[in-house]
């Protein structure tokens, strides 16, 4: 039986990689992405879709420092982490005020919600940048794939709503009811669901990794979880964040998901 295969790689962007000129570097996020290229090269006659996640922001995005200033007026250093007791206390604050009432709504959301708590990022992936683009070598694999398999590698834009994080390629973390982009992405599920093998890779293990692949499971349904192969060496977390990432793994696996070695496949 022939077995299809669909490899689904999470914001594999310059910004993320451990090089010069990065604006979010995770630790060993440039060797991840030469495995995958590599992964790519020698499974690519067994590859029947692939799907690549871009994480894509303006400058002002509630997750950057323009958006947020303290009670001097001064911006969040990057990493800062800003919760319902830091509104309430005033220590941040909209840099608009009219944006205030909806800056303070959406950090109860995420907390009612029970995702991750807002962080405040260094600018990254901005749209049109170097940061945003394809890592090169994963970039020229994907071109050498979708050229031999006369195939369409299926780009998904995330992130550019300033009004929300976008973690999961699925939906945002607070979706915004006017905005389509940030609702979940059914055509995108649906794709998913007709594999039968649906390996992961990318950055970050922590958080975007972590949360689109934890949407797709809560879109599938329990009976499909272990479809999903997380190729371990090919992914990896934020540093300070490493913990999310365990947990991540830990949970997913105890549903069903599988963990491998990209050279083991």
């Amino acid at each position: 039986m022939n077995i299809k295969t669909h490899l689904v790689v999470i914001d594999p962007q310059n910004d993320f990689c451990d090089i010069p000129g990065a604006a979010l570097p995770v630790p060993r996020a440039g060797a991840d992405m030469l495995r995958l290229a590599a992964f790519i090269d020698a499974n690519a006659p067994r590859l029947d879709d692939i799907h690549i996640t871009l994480d894509s922001h303006n400058p002002v995005d509630i997750a950057h420092p323009a958006w947020w200033v303290d009670a001097n007026g001064a911006a969040p250093a990057p990493f800062t982490v800003i919760g319902e007791d830091d509104m309430a206390a005033g220590r941040w604050r909209a840099r608009l005020p009219e944006l205030q009432a909806r800056s303070t709504q959406y950090v109860k959301q995420l907390a009612r919600a029970g995702r991750y708590a807002l962080v405040v990022w260094p600018e990254h992936c901005l749209i049109g940048t170097w940061g945003h683009n394809v890592q090169a070598e994963v970039m020229a694999a994907l071109n050498r794939w979708a050229r031999s398999r006369v195939e369409v590698v299926d780009f998904v834009t995330k992130g550019s709503n300033p009004f929300t994080e976008h973690y999961s390629a699925v939906q945002a973390e607070v979706p915004d009811p006017a905005d389509p982009s940030t609702l979940v992405n059914t055509r995108f599920i649906e794709t998913l669901a007709q594999a039968d093998e649906i390996l992961i890779a990318g950055e970050a293990l922590s958080h975007c990794v972590a949360n689109t692949v934890r949407d797709i499971a809560s879109n599938f349904g329990d009976e499909n979880i272990k479809k999903l192969v997380l190729l371990e060496d090919c992914s990896s977390s934020v540093a300070g964040f490493e913990g999310l990432g365990q947990q991540f793994v830990a949970e997913m696996t105890a549903r069903g998901m599988r963990v491998i070695n990209s050279g083991a496949y």
